[in-house]
């Protein structure tokens, strides 16, 4: 996985190929295909272990909140972050994973549910303690979030541009938890 990592630094997924990985990594290429069915479940276990790795962070940052609000601005802000530390394993969420079916069965894929549950988790906990509007649709709102960080960073990520994070953050979470009306 290491090695596959390493490899994605310097070159495109689709143009990695395992005898490069096993290679790189000092190992038998048939070593690889005794731990992994193919290169793209090497990808998705890569991506799995970033993933966990990234919930975990999340969940301690969120301990240092109080309120619903705060917990979901932080995790905007650590989901910029992350992304804009990560270039290349977002780069492939964003654009090369979605487009396969075999994603959504991954470990990869039920970590990006279990980050999109907590979500909606401190959603519900925020209408439940009248923070959050009564009337609010949670599912809407987690999508919202999800969808504006990933929108924010899109093209800085693909482009490699910079992104004031903490001002990107800022704002989103003005315009969704205070609104635009003026």
């Amino acid at each position: 996985m290491a090695s596959f990592s390493r490899l994605m630094q310097e070159k495109d997924f689709s143009s990695i190929t395992t005898a490069q990985i096993a290679r790189n990594a000092g190992v038998t290429e048939g070593l690889i295909y005794k731990y992994f069915k193919d290169k793209k479940d090497l990808l998705y276990q890569v991506l799995n272990a970033h993933f966990h790795e990234f919930h975990e962070k999340i969940k301690i940052r969120i301990t240092q909140a109080t309120s619903s609000i705060a917990k979901l601005d932080l995790i905007i802000l650590a989901s910029l972050e992350e992304y804009l530390e990560n270039r290349l394993l977002s780069k492939i969420l964003l654009l090369e994973v979605r487009n396969s079916q075999a994603f959504f069965n991954s470990g990869a894929y039920e970590m990006v549910t279990i980050y999109a549950r907590t979500i909606l988790k401190i959603i519900q906990e925020g209408i439940a303690s009248g923070e959050i509007a009564a009337d609010t649709n949670p599912d809407l709102l987690r999508k919202v979030i999800i969808g504006a960080i990933e929108h924010a960073c899109l093209g800085e990520v693909i482009f490699g541009k910079p992104l004031d994070i903490e001002k990107t953050a800022a704002g989103i979470s003005d315009i969704i938890f205070n609104g635009v009306k003026a």
